[in-house]
């Protein structure tokens, strides 16, 4: 696989502390990822600015405010976001959680390493 350009992925929430950390632990892993994850508050661990949302080739964002709040940093990255639906209910590596990420995101990653056609 060398030479094979890697998809970056951001992971978004409100304070980067639960949502978003067990997100990008999650799939941080795979060799086919960059994976970075922040959030949208003034009190997040990592707040979310616009030279990351302008690094990552897909976002996923935990719910609809999450990506209002990226479109009006960069109006442009409506094209890059998914919104999973995950409410801020879950503490970070919950199985729950987990679950949800897993079956929510692992669809969107899974396009990305296959060449379609339009």
């Amino acid at each position: 696989m060398a030479g094979m350009t890697k998809t970056k992925v951001l992971f978004v929430c409100s304070g980067n502390i639960d949502r978003s950390p067990t997100a990008e632990d999650m799939f941080k892993t795979r060799p086919d990822l960059e994976v970075m994850s922040a959030g949208t508050s003034l009190l997040a661990r990592r707040r979310v600015t616009r030279q990351l949302v302008e690094w990552a080739d897909k976002i996923f964002v935990m719910e609809q405010k999450h990506a209002d709040r990226l479109e009006h940093l960069e109006p442009g990255a409506r094209v890059k976001i998914v919104v999973l639906g995950i409410p801020d209910e879950y503490h970070r590596n919950n199985p729950e959680l987990i679950r949800l990420l897993n079956e929510r995101v692992t669809p969107y990653l899974q396009q990305s390493s296959t060449c379609t056609t339009h």
